[in-house]
């Protein structure tokens, strides 16, 4: 192994070695505000098929915690999932799609606290909007971040303020899109005899001009492992 990992700093430039159609997706009764309700009753024993890549970065560095609140807002007959496009200056990071989430502060209680603040400061979702169902289990990132995704439903209406220094943009995309694994792009990237893996689920809205938005890395892991969970 390599002393230290390149950065993948073009994702969309890594080759595509193909996608997870063989795989069925989401019964859209399993994608209903009740049935992740019911399916959270019930979260133990589930263990995240992606676990990260974090132990590819060294033990050199204790990864820190964080969170993020994968949030489900109710939109007509599905449920959308809240994302941000980060600004391109920062240091981690920069420029990729994200949920809204960053590291836990002391004054955090659990990683909930810290998913609903994180949101708060970013994005401006009032935490009295928000409904937790639970937790995913962590995922460990390249850049040595304990990540605790926490799912929560997202009461409509709400007017997000975005923190300018942070988050360029907020958008949403239909469940139903991402837990439909033909979506799921496997990508392969090979260096010094060594090799990652990542998933990508690029989206374009009707109503977006220009590029897709190109979820990938660590995101898209979290909602891969989502599906496997809602599955199961």
């Amino acid at each position: 192994m390599p002393a230290s990992l390149p950065r993948i700093t073009d994702p969309h430039a890594i080759p595509v070695v193909g996608d997870d159609h063989h795989l069925e997706p989401l019964s859209p009764s399993l994608l209903t505000p009740d049935a992740l309700r019911e399916r959270f009753t019930r979260a133990q024993g589930f263990t995240a098929p992606i676990a990260g890549d974090g132990a590819l970065a060294g033990a050199e560095r204790v990864p820190a915690q964080a969170a993020v609140l994968v949030g489900l807002v109710p939109r007509g007959d599905a449920l959308h999932v809240l994302l941000t496009r980060r600004t391109e200056h920062l240091r981690d990071h920069a420029g990729q799609i994200s949920f809204p989430g960053g590291r836990r502060e002391p004054v955090d209680a659990n990683p909930e606290a810290t998913a609903l603040r994180e949101a708060q400061e970013e994005v401006g979702l009032l935490p009295q909007r928000v409904e937790v169902l639970g937790r995913l289990p962590v995922y460990t990132t390249i850049t040595r971040f304990a990540v605790t995704p926490v799912v929560a439903l997202v009461e409509p209406p709400f007017d997000l303020r975005l923190d300018a220094h942070e988050v360029a943009e907020a958008f949403e995309v239909p469940l139903p899109y991402l837990m439909t694994p033909a979506h799921h792009r496997r990508h392969v990237y090979q260096f010094d005899g060594s090799q990652r893996q990542f998933l990508s689920m690029p989206w374009r809205p009707t109503t977006r001009q220009g590029n897709e938005y190109f979820i990938w890395g660590a995101t898209a892991a979290m909602l891969r492992n989502l599906y496997h969970f809602l599955h199961g």
